[in-house]
């Protein structure tokens, strides 16, 4: 549907508009500004929000108003850096920022982020000079860390009272948590922060033009619609990996430590797995592709570095590497390495079985699913690859050896999953439903499509469970609105995020004009250095261009999916999901699909509802449950941190045996051994709402909830 509006669309964009940009800025070299290429790309995003997203918003002061909070909020949310006198400043901007995004005039929004930016500095600088400031850790102050709900500084001498506050707390912090030994090591700890600090100013420094543009082009896209999003090529090629749960390199996560960039995790099956010549934390200082020259990447930033390890499957890659444990001065290994396609396999569809005792002594076998994301390798699906990588395909398979494994019910956990793939989203649940539709999509010009699942037959017949929470969005809801219309199986969790909204992954680049991108050709100004291999050129822009619809009709907007057998949440409507974005879409309805359920499941679920109470009325772990909640929301207040070292120390002792008292209170539940002083902390990830789910479908499987007809 999607596809034949981009193609209609007649856009006529300009670079560098001729007119004269907001605000001057300075030729300085720690200065950033905006490219051309950003102003151009500005300019079209703009156009995009104001005439053919979904909202269609028009860039006026009221919405610059919103950017301008959003900018603000993006650079210094805790308030620790900014001084009114900054604020009041930038308020000249407040209500002119997005009608200049439509002219590619980025200067306000680059003054701002400069500006912030010179504070950070100053802020690390300050923080440097009161290292070996004499501190009296017996003297009674208090901390505040996150100031969001403050007021900025009046002034100088206040911002410069909180860095000192901020380093005390730093050192004291180091006493209380350092051994016995060390915790008297005053220089220590003292080089300790210099390090941190130090670093800090390092990574600072490395700021670009194209992370001050990101953030700008953030501020903008959310203030119009939370889900619509601007992506840099960087961070487009990252989000396109990601959809598709696969990347090309050479198979292994970095870090950056002491400007070197190391090797943190070597990944199962990749070529760095199968040469066995990298090891965690390895340091690697140099890069070559394929005979090429060694280019030194000591003190790069890491994803320029990354950049340049990544590249195409087949080709060649040569490292420069420090092994872990030696000095710098030792001679580099070099290694070779063939890249290939990496499949993160700890995002894929993921199976276990457990075996639940019921509330009638037996116990039954149930296939669990977890699932964190919907996703398909979408490239190489749209090349006809035959092996392409699925949310759905991955499914199958997992379901085809529960069956064999003679599993007696599936839960699919969509706990925690936000969504993805629609067409995945279509095609999971029709392993679950025989024919029919399973969303309807409404578009920007008001058009209603109705998406179903044409293949006859299902993968599972047998009794089915699905579990969400609050953090479960977007494909989530599709999924689990569908299963919960059709009678196909119950819903158990918390209720859903609310994000009923579509968009669509689109290159930038299909809306900059051939005029502009001979012009920035011509000025050499078309390639940026720091665009990875196969990145979008202009970036990628998901747009917000339609909002879903169950088979009902109604919206998961705001609303979500509400479980049909519920558990209590920390996480309120007012503070987490769609409903607590202010420029989230509303509610609406639509005419229901004609579709056919597959049972009529109300008394089953009512029969489900009836005994999880009864059984929740009795349980300790579920009165645990409600504890934790309570502790949760008592931590929305100001925290105040005390500088006095004794009272500190006491407070964290009190802390720490109330934590120890809690913990072992769940052990205690569970018959486990205590957490006892001196030590270790032992593993405490229980799910009770996982395991309460598995017994409510030993209630469905014992309630004889008959199978659908094979088709």
């Amino acid at each position: 549907m999607f596809k034949n509006i981009v193609f209609g669309l007649a856009l006529i964009s300009f670079i560098a508009c001729g007119s004269k940009p907001r605000v001057s800025l300075d030729e300085e070299a720690l200065q950033l500004k905006p490219s051309a290429q950003h102003e151009v790309i500005a300019a079209e995003v703009a156009n995009l929000l104001e005439n053919y997203s979904y909202k269609k918003v028009p860039m006026t002061d009221s919405l610059s108003r919103i950017v301008f909070a959003n900018l603000l909020k993006s650079m210094d949310q805790g308030r620790n850096y900014l001084l009114q006198s900054d604020i009041d400043d930038f308020k000249q901007f407040e209500n002119t920022i997005s009608q200049d995004f439509r002219k590619g005039d980025l200067s306000a929004p680059f003054y701002i982020f400069n500006l912030y930016s010179q504070r950070y500095l100053e802020a690390m600088e300050y923080a440097l000079t009161q290292v070996d400031v004499p501190h009296d850790f017996d003297m009674d102050e208090k901390y505040v860390a996150y100031r969001e709900k403050l007021p900025y500084f009046k002034d100088e001498t206040e911002w410069k009272d909180q860095w000192r506050k901020r380093v005390k707390y730093d050192l004291l912090n180091l006493r209380l948590t350092s051994t016995d030994k060390d915790s008297v090591d005053v220089e220590k700890h003292k080089e300790t922060l210099r390090k941190r600090y130090k670093n800090l100013v390092s990574q600072a420094k490395q700021t670009n033009s194209n992370d001050a543009f990101q953030l700008v082009m953030t501020a903008l896209t959310d203030a119009v619609d939370p889900h619509t999003t601007y992506y840099n090529p960087s961070f487009a090629q990252a989000f396109n990996e990601s959809m598709s749960n696969t990347f090309e390199g050479i198979g292994a996560r970095l870090s950056m430590e002491n400007e070197m960039v190391t090797i943190k995790e070597i990944i199962a099956g990749g070529p760095a797995f199968k040469d066995k010549s990298l090891n965690v934390d390895d340091r690697i200082i140099g890069v070559a592709q394929g005979e090429g020259e060694f280019e030194d990447i000591i003190g790069w930033r890491l994803d320029a570095a990354v950049a340049k390890i990544k590249g195409p499957k087949n080709t060649i890659v040569r490292l420069k590497v420090i092994p872990a444990g030696q000095e710098l001065t030792a001679q580099p290994k070099v290694v070779a390495l063939k890249r290939d396609k990496i499949v993160i396999e700890e995002e894929s569809a993921q199976k276990e079985i457990k075996q639940v005792k019921g509330d009638d002594g037996k116990t039954y076998k149930v296939g669990l699913i977890k699932l964190p994301k919907f996703y398909i390798e979408f490239e190489a699906y749209r090349r006809g690859d035959p092996n392409y990588k699925s949310t759905t395909r991955d499914v199958r398979l997992i379901l085809d050896t529960l069956r064999q494994e003679n599993v007696d019910a599936v839960v699919l956990d969509l706990r925690n999953n936000g969504g993805g793939s629609l067409q995945e989203a279509i095609e999971l649940t029709g392993l679950f439903i025989d024919k029919g539709p399973v969303v309807q999509v409404r578009d920007v010009r008001n058009r209603v499509d109705v998406e179903s699942d044409k293949d006859a037959g299902v993968a599972w017949d047998g009794p089915f469970g699905v579990l969400i929470n609050r953090f479960s969005a977007s494909a989530s809801e599709i999924f689990a609105g569908a299963i919960q219309d059709y009678g196909r199986g119950v819903v158990l969790g918390t209720q859903s995020y609310g994000k009923g909204t579509v968009q669509s992954a689109i290159d930038m680049s299909r809306f900059i004009s051939a005029t502009n991108k001979l012009l920035l050709k011509a000025k050499g100004l078309d390639k940026d250095p720091d665009t990875p291999n196969g990145a979008p050129e202009f970036g990628q822009i998901n747009i917000t261009m339609g909002k879903f619809y169950r088979v009902t009709g109604s919206s998961t907007q705001h609303k979500g999916v509400v479980p049909d057998i519920t558990f209590p949440t920390q996480y309120t409507a007012e503070k987490f999901g769609e409903s607590s974005e202010p420029s989230a879409l509303p509610w609406d309805q639509i005419k229901s699909s004609s579709f056919t359920a597959v049972a009529d499941l109300t008394n089953l679920k009512d029969q489900l509802k009836e005994i999880h109470e009864s059984r929740m009325e009795k349980s300790p772990e579920y009165a645990y449950l409600l504890e934790d909640i309570e502790e949760f929301q008592k931590l929305d207040s100001i925290q105040e941190i005390s500088l006095n070292q004794n009272k500190l120390k006491e407070e964290r002792a009190k802390t720490r045996e109330k934590n120890r008292a809690r913990i072992n209170k769940g052990l205690e539940l569970r018959g486990l051994p205590l957490w006892k002083e001196g030590e270790p902390q032992p593993k405490t990830d229980f799910d009770f709402i996982l395991d309460e789910s598995l017994s409510v479908m030993t209630d469905y499987i014992r309630l004889g909830q008959t199978k659908l007809a094979k088709k």
